[in-house]
């Protein structure tokens, strides 16, 4: 079997160095993000990674750019290692090292590729109101998500799905395939097929601010009605949605687990930033129905604790 040098850093992507070691593969050593200051102590914490290749006794690479010492640790593991495997890395692949193996380097990216591109494509699948959506492994290129496709799969989105819940199933399915395919791709066994360039959507890293829902949006979902505007989804390039009970839901599932979507209130006159945690749907008239809240500096309570905590809430 191969002998693999990985590229990732978190939780979700390590049934994917579980079913590659499962099947016999090697992995020769991960690259992967450095420690991280995480919690309220800001602990120095090794990605989820870095802590599995560990308790294997795997060699870890960590670089926070790619300089020339992190060029030269990779180019001396180049004669002992037969393919490059990435997914959610996190960090851009220098050309030079790409182009190390003679097969290429694959990444298993989690959307139906030209389809959302990108850092954030789960979060853009379930924002979008798509039914469907998928992952595919490529061979990389020097642009991003943009070389021949390997293999493909579909999955459904279901209606309470997360981006946690979601992205979990992609990569698990994902591992499986990769390991069903990387025999046949390293004997040439498997046809590439190129991206159909002008169908691409581009996506990019969500950030905080990005899960800002406008406070008359939220509360008109809470009625359900929906508002005649057209609302611009800052982490998908050149993508609106309408503001209902429905998009306003999915955008709350696609924010979770992180950022959490989240609004403005006013107590008492006091503007108040308010995370939510968890929502459904109700019928028979559709309206949206907040579950679980948090108002910044205060532990997550349930809407109805809230409300009757703070009975002069305003949006």
């Amino acid at each position: 079997m191969s002998k693999i040098l990985f590229f990732g850093t978190p939780e979700y992507v390590i049934p994917i160095l579980e079913k590659l070691k499962s099947a016999s593969h090697t992995i020769v050593a991960v690259v992967t993000q450095p420690d991280k200051p995480v919690g309220r102590k800001q602990t120095l914490t090794p990605s989820p990674v870095k802590q599995w290749a560990q308790s294997h006794g795997i060699r870890v690479l960590a670089s926070e750019k790619s300089d020339e010492e992190f060029v030269s640790n990779i180019k001396h593991l180049a004669s002992n290692i037969d393919i490059g495997i990435l997914a959610a890395y996190g960090n851009i692949i220098p050309q030079e090292v790409l182009d190390l193996s003679p097969v290429g380097m694959l990444n298993l990216h989690p959307s139906l590729l030209p389809k959302y591109r990108g850092t954030s494509p789960v979060q853009a699948a379930i924002v979008a109101g798509d039914r469907q959506t998928g992952a595919t492994i490529i061979r990389m290129d020097e642009k991003h998500d943009h070389g021949p496709i390997i293999a493909q799969f579909t999955e459904d989105i279901k209606t309470d799905d997360t981006t946690e819940t979601l992205r979990a199933r992609l990569f698990q399915k994902g591992a499986e395939v990769l390991a069903e395919v990387l025999p046949a791709y390293l004997e040439g066994r498997v046809e590439l097929r190129e991206q159909d360039h002008k169908k691409a959507v581009f996506v990019r890293l969500v950030k905080k601010e990005h899960a800002f829902i406008p406070p008359h949006y939220l509360a008109a979902a809470l009625e359900g009605k929906e508002v005649n505007k057209q609302w611009p989804i800052p982490f998908i390039k050149d993508f609106t949605i309408h503001p209902t009970p429905i998009t306003i839901h999915n955008f709350i599932r696609a924010l979770d687990p992180w950022p959490l979507a989240w609004t403005e209130i006013k107590i008492s006159g006091t503007s108040k930033r308010l995370k939510i945690i968890k929502a459904h749907l109700e019928s028979p008239i559709t309206r949206l129905v907040l579950d679980e809240v948090q108002l910044e500096g205060k532990s997550p309570v349930s809407w109805k604790q809230f409300k009757n905590g703070y009975p002069e809430l305003k949006f």
